[in-house]
């Protein structure tokens, strides 16, 4: 399993005021992470997941790992399937919240870890805010296959 072999050598994954991002270690650290919690939250069914790369695309974060909740307790798990990773590897969560007022925990989550930010969406969020689109131009890190392949097999 991939996971198992991920190893990250900081543990915060932000730059240092005037420090290049681009090209930084805690980038390079963060790329490598981007895929493996991309891979974590496909392996505890997340759906649609995918990791993009935004180095160059704005200046406040690297990554974004995007994935599709089916419920609020889903969401949840997932949620804590991060935190579990995050802590068993050391890595600071800088903070966790909703997205904004008008949307409830239980529809999108968002979990900041500096250069990566996780959004865990339900379907219907994810389909009207549709980040995907906004971001058409980042690379593409990761991709759970298509919901209809489900046999679910290794990535």
């Amino acid at each position: 399993m991939i996971l198992k072999d991920a190893t990250l050598k900081k543990t915060k994954f932000f730059p240092s005021p005037g420090e290049e991002k681009i090209f930084s270690q805690e980038s390079l650290e963060a790329e490598e992470l981007g895929k493996s919690l991309g891979i974590l939250l496909w392996e505890h069914r997340g759906g649609d997941v995918i990791a993009l790369d935004l180095r160059g695309e704005n200046t406040w974060t690297d990554f974004f790992v995007i994935a599709t909740a089916t419920s609020g307790a889903h969401l949840a798990g997932l949620e804590r399937q991060v935190r579990e990773f995050c802590g068993e590897k050391g890595i600071d969560i800088l903070r966790v919240s909703p997205r904004s007022k008008g949307i409830s925990e239980d529809e999108w989550l968002v979990i900041d870890l500096g250069a990566l930010v996780i959004h865990l969406m339900t379907g219907k969020i994810r389909e009207f805010y549709e980040l995907e689109r906004l971001w058409d131009t980042a690379g593409v890190l990761f991709r759970s296959p298509p919901a209809a392949s489900l046999g679910r097999a290794s990535p």
